[in-house]
């Protein structure tokens, strides 16, 4: 966006020399007309760009660690605010569409540190994202003249930016982004023939996901089901006796606990050590269980890929894992 500002309660007066802010503002919200203020904002400067629809952008639920100074929230306060669908897991996802109140209660959800985080985009006309301490990020195709007028009055201190330093960046640029197209679907096909069974792990927003048992039978439901824009990893069997599952947590870090309950229902969760003795009861009811590491490198997947539109077009930003298999094999 050609026009970008940092929308604070902090006045810049308070800022020490390094730009750090030194007066008495809390870093939470008040949950009352501090936040009011910040939502008005929001919505002045998406009506004056025009701007009525807003695309959820890199969703993240804070699933296993919360670092914002409130407590959060159950279900990350989006069930009121996004129905669930069984083939849409909460309806936050990349490229997901919501109307402007929609979009300002999620600016309120993570002004309060629900532990839901996303971008809300018009695409080349106006954005608007939530860093920490209450710094807001606004970017626009327009000055918003009259939206920077209403912001003053309402105590708030707006200040123009070159860029939000929350702004986009892929991990490695180098890095080629691997589409679910025709080519992935027949390497997968493959895959479950050969291996029988094959696990599909299925990542709609940083931090969560849902786990699909396939066989060559039950392809084609899962892919009509699976979120819009998200990552797909493709794992072997992984899933043993729960007993054997337990006795491979580590000493420490965190790890992906997954198990199937009797009715083939996969469920996960992610804990550190913390947590291991529950770890332990969780899969009590499970017929089989596995644990897998979160550290870079030691567990990895067959191969992974990210769905592109109904067009075909990649347009969710975040990478794919690279694996060996990435890009090779039969297809």
């Amino acid at each position: 966006m050609p026009y970008v500002y940092r929308v604070t309660k902090y006045d810049p007066v308070d800022r020490d020399q390094y730009g750090h802010y030194a007066g008495t503002e809390p870093a939470t919200s008040d949950h009352g007309p501090v936040e009011a203020a910040y939502l008005e904002a929001v919505a002045a400067f998406a009506e004056e760009c025009g701007v009525d629809q807003l695309a959820i952008r890199e969703p993240q639920l804070g699933r296993f660690a919360h670092f914002g100074l409130e407590p959060p929230v159950d279900g990350y306060g989006l069930a009121r605010l996004i129905p669930a669908d069984p083939a849409d897991p909460a309806g936050f996802h990349d490229g997901a569409l919501v109307r402007i109140g929609v979009g300002l209660e999620l600016v309120r959800a993570m002004l309060r540190d629900h532990g839901a985080w996303c971008r809300l985009e018009a695409e080349g006309a106006f954005t608007v994202h939530v860093g920490w301490d209450q710094y807001l990020y606004v970017g626009s195709n327009l000055l918003c003249e009259e939206a920077l007028t209403r912001t003053r009055a309402r105590g708030l201190f707006p200040e123009r930016l070159n860029a939000s330093p929350y702004d986009f960046a892929p991990d490695d640029p180098q890095h080629e982004q691997r589409p679910a197209d025709a080519d992935f679907w027949g390497r997968l096909r493959w895959t479950v023939s050969a291996h029988r069974v094959t696990y599909l792990e299925e990542t709609y927003a940083a931090n969560a996901s849902r786990w699909h048992r396939l066989t060559c039978d039950s392809i084609e439901t899962v892919r009509s089901r699976l979120a819009p824009r998200s990552q797909l990893a493709v794992w072997p069997d992984l899933l043993t006796d729960v007993d054997t599952a337990v006795a491979a947590l580590p000493d420490e870090g965190p790890v992906e606990v997954i198990w199937e309950d009797e009715d083939g229902q996969i469920t996960s969760m992610v804990w550190d050590e913390t947590r291991f003795e529950a770890v332990t009861s969780q899969p009590a009811g499970a017929r089989a269980a596995a644990v897998v590491s979160m550290d870079a490198g030691e567990a990895l997947p067959l191969f992974t890929a990210v769905l592109p539109d109904s067009d075909g077009v990649l347009r969710a930003r975040w990478q794919t894992e690279p694996t060996p298999a990435t890009g090779n094999g039969p297809s």
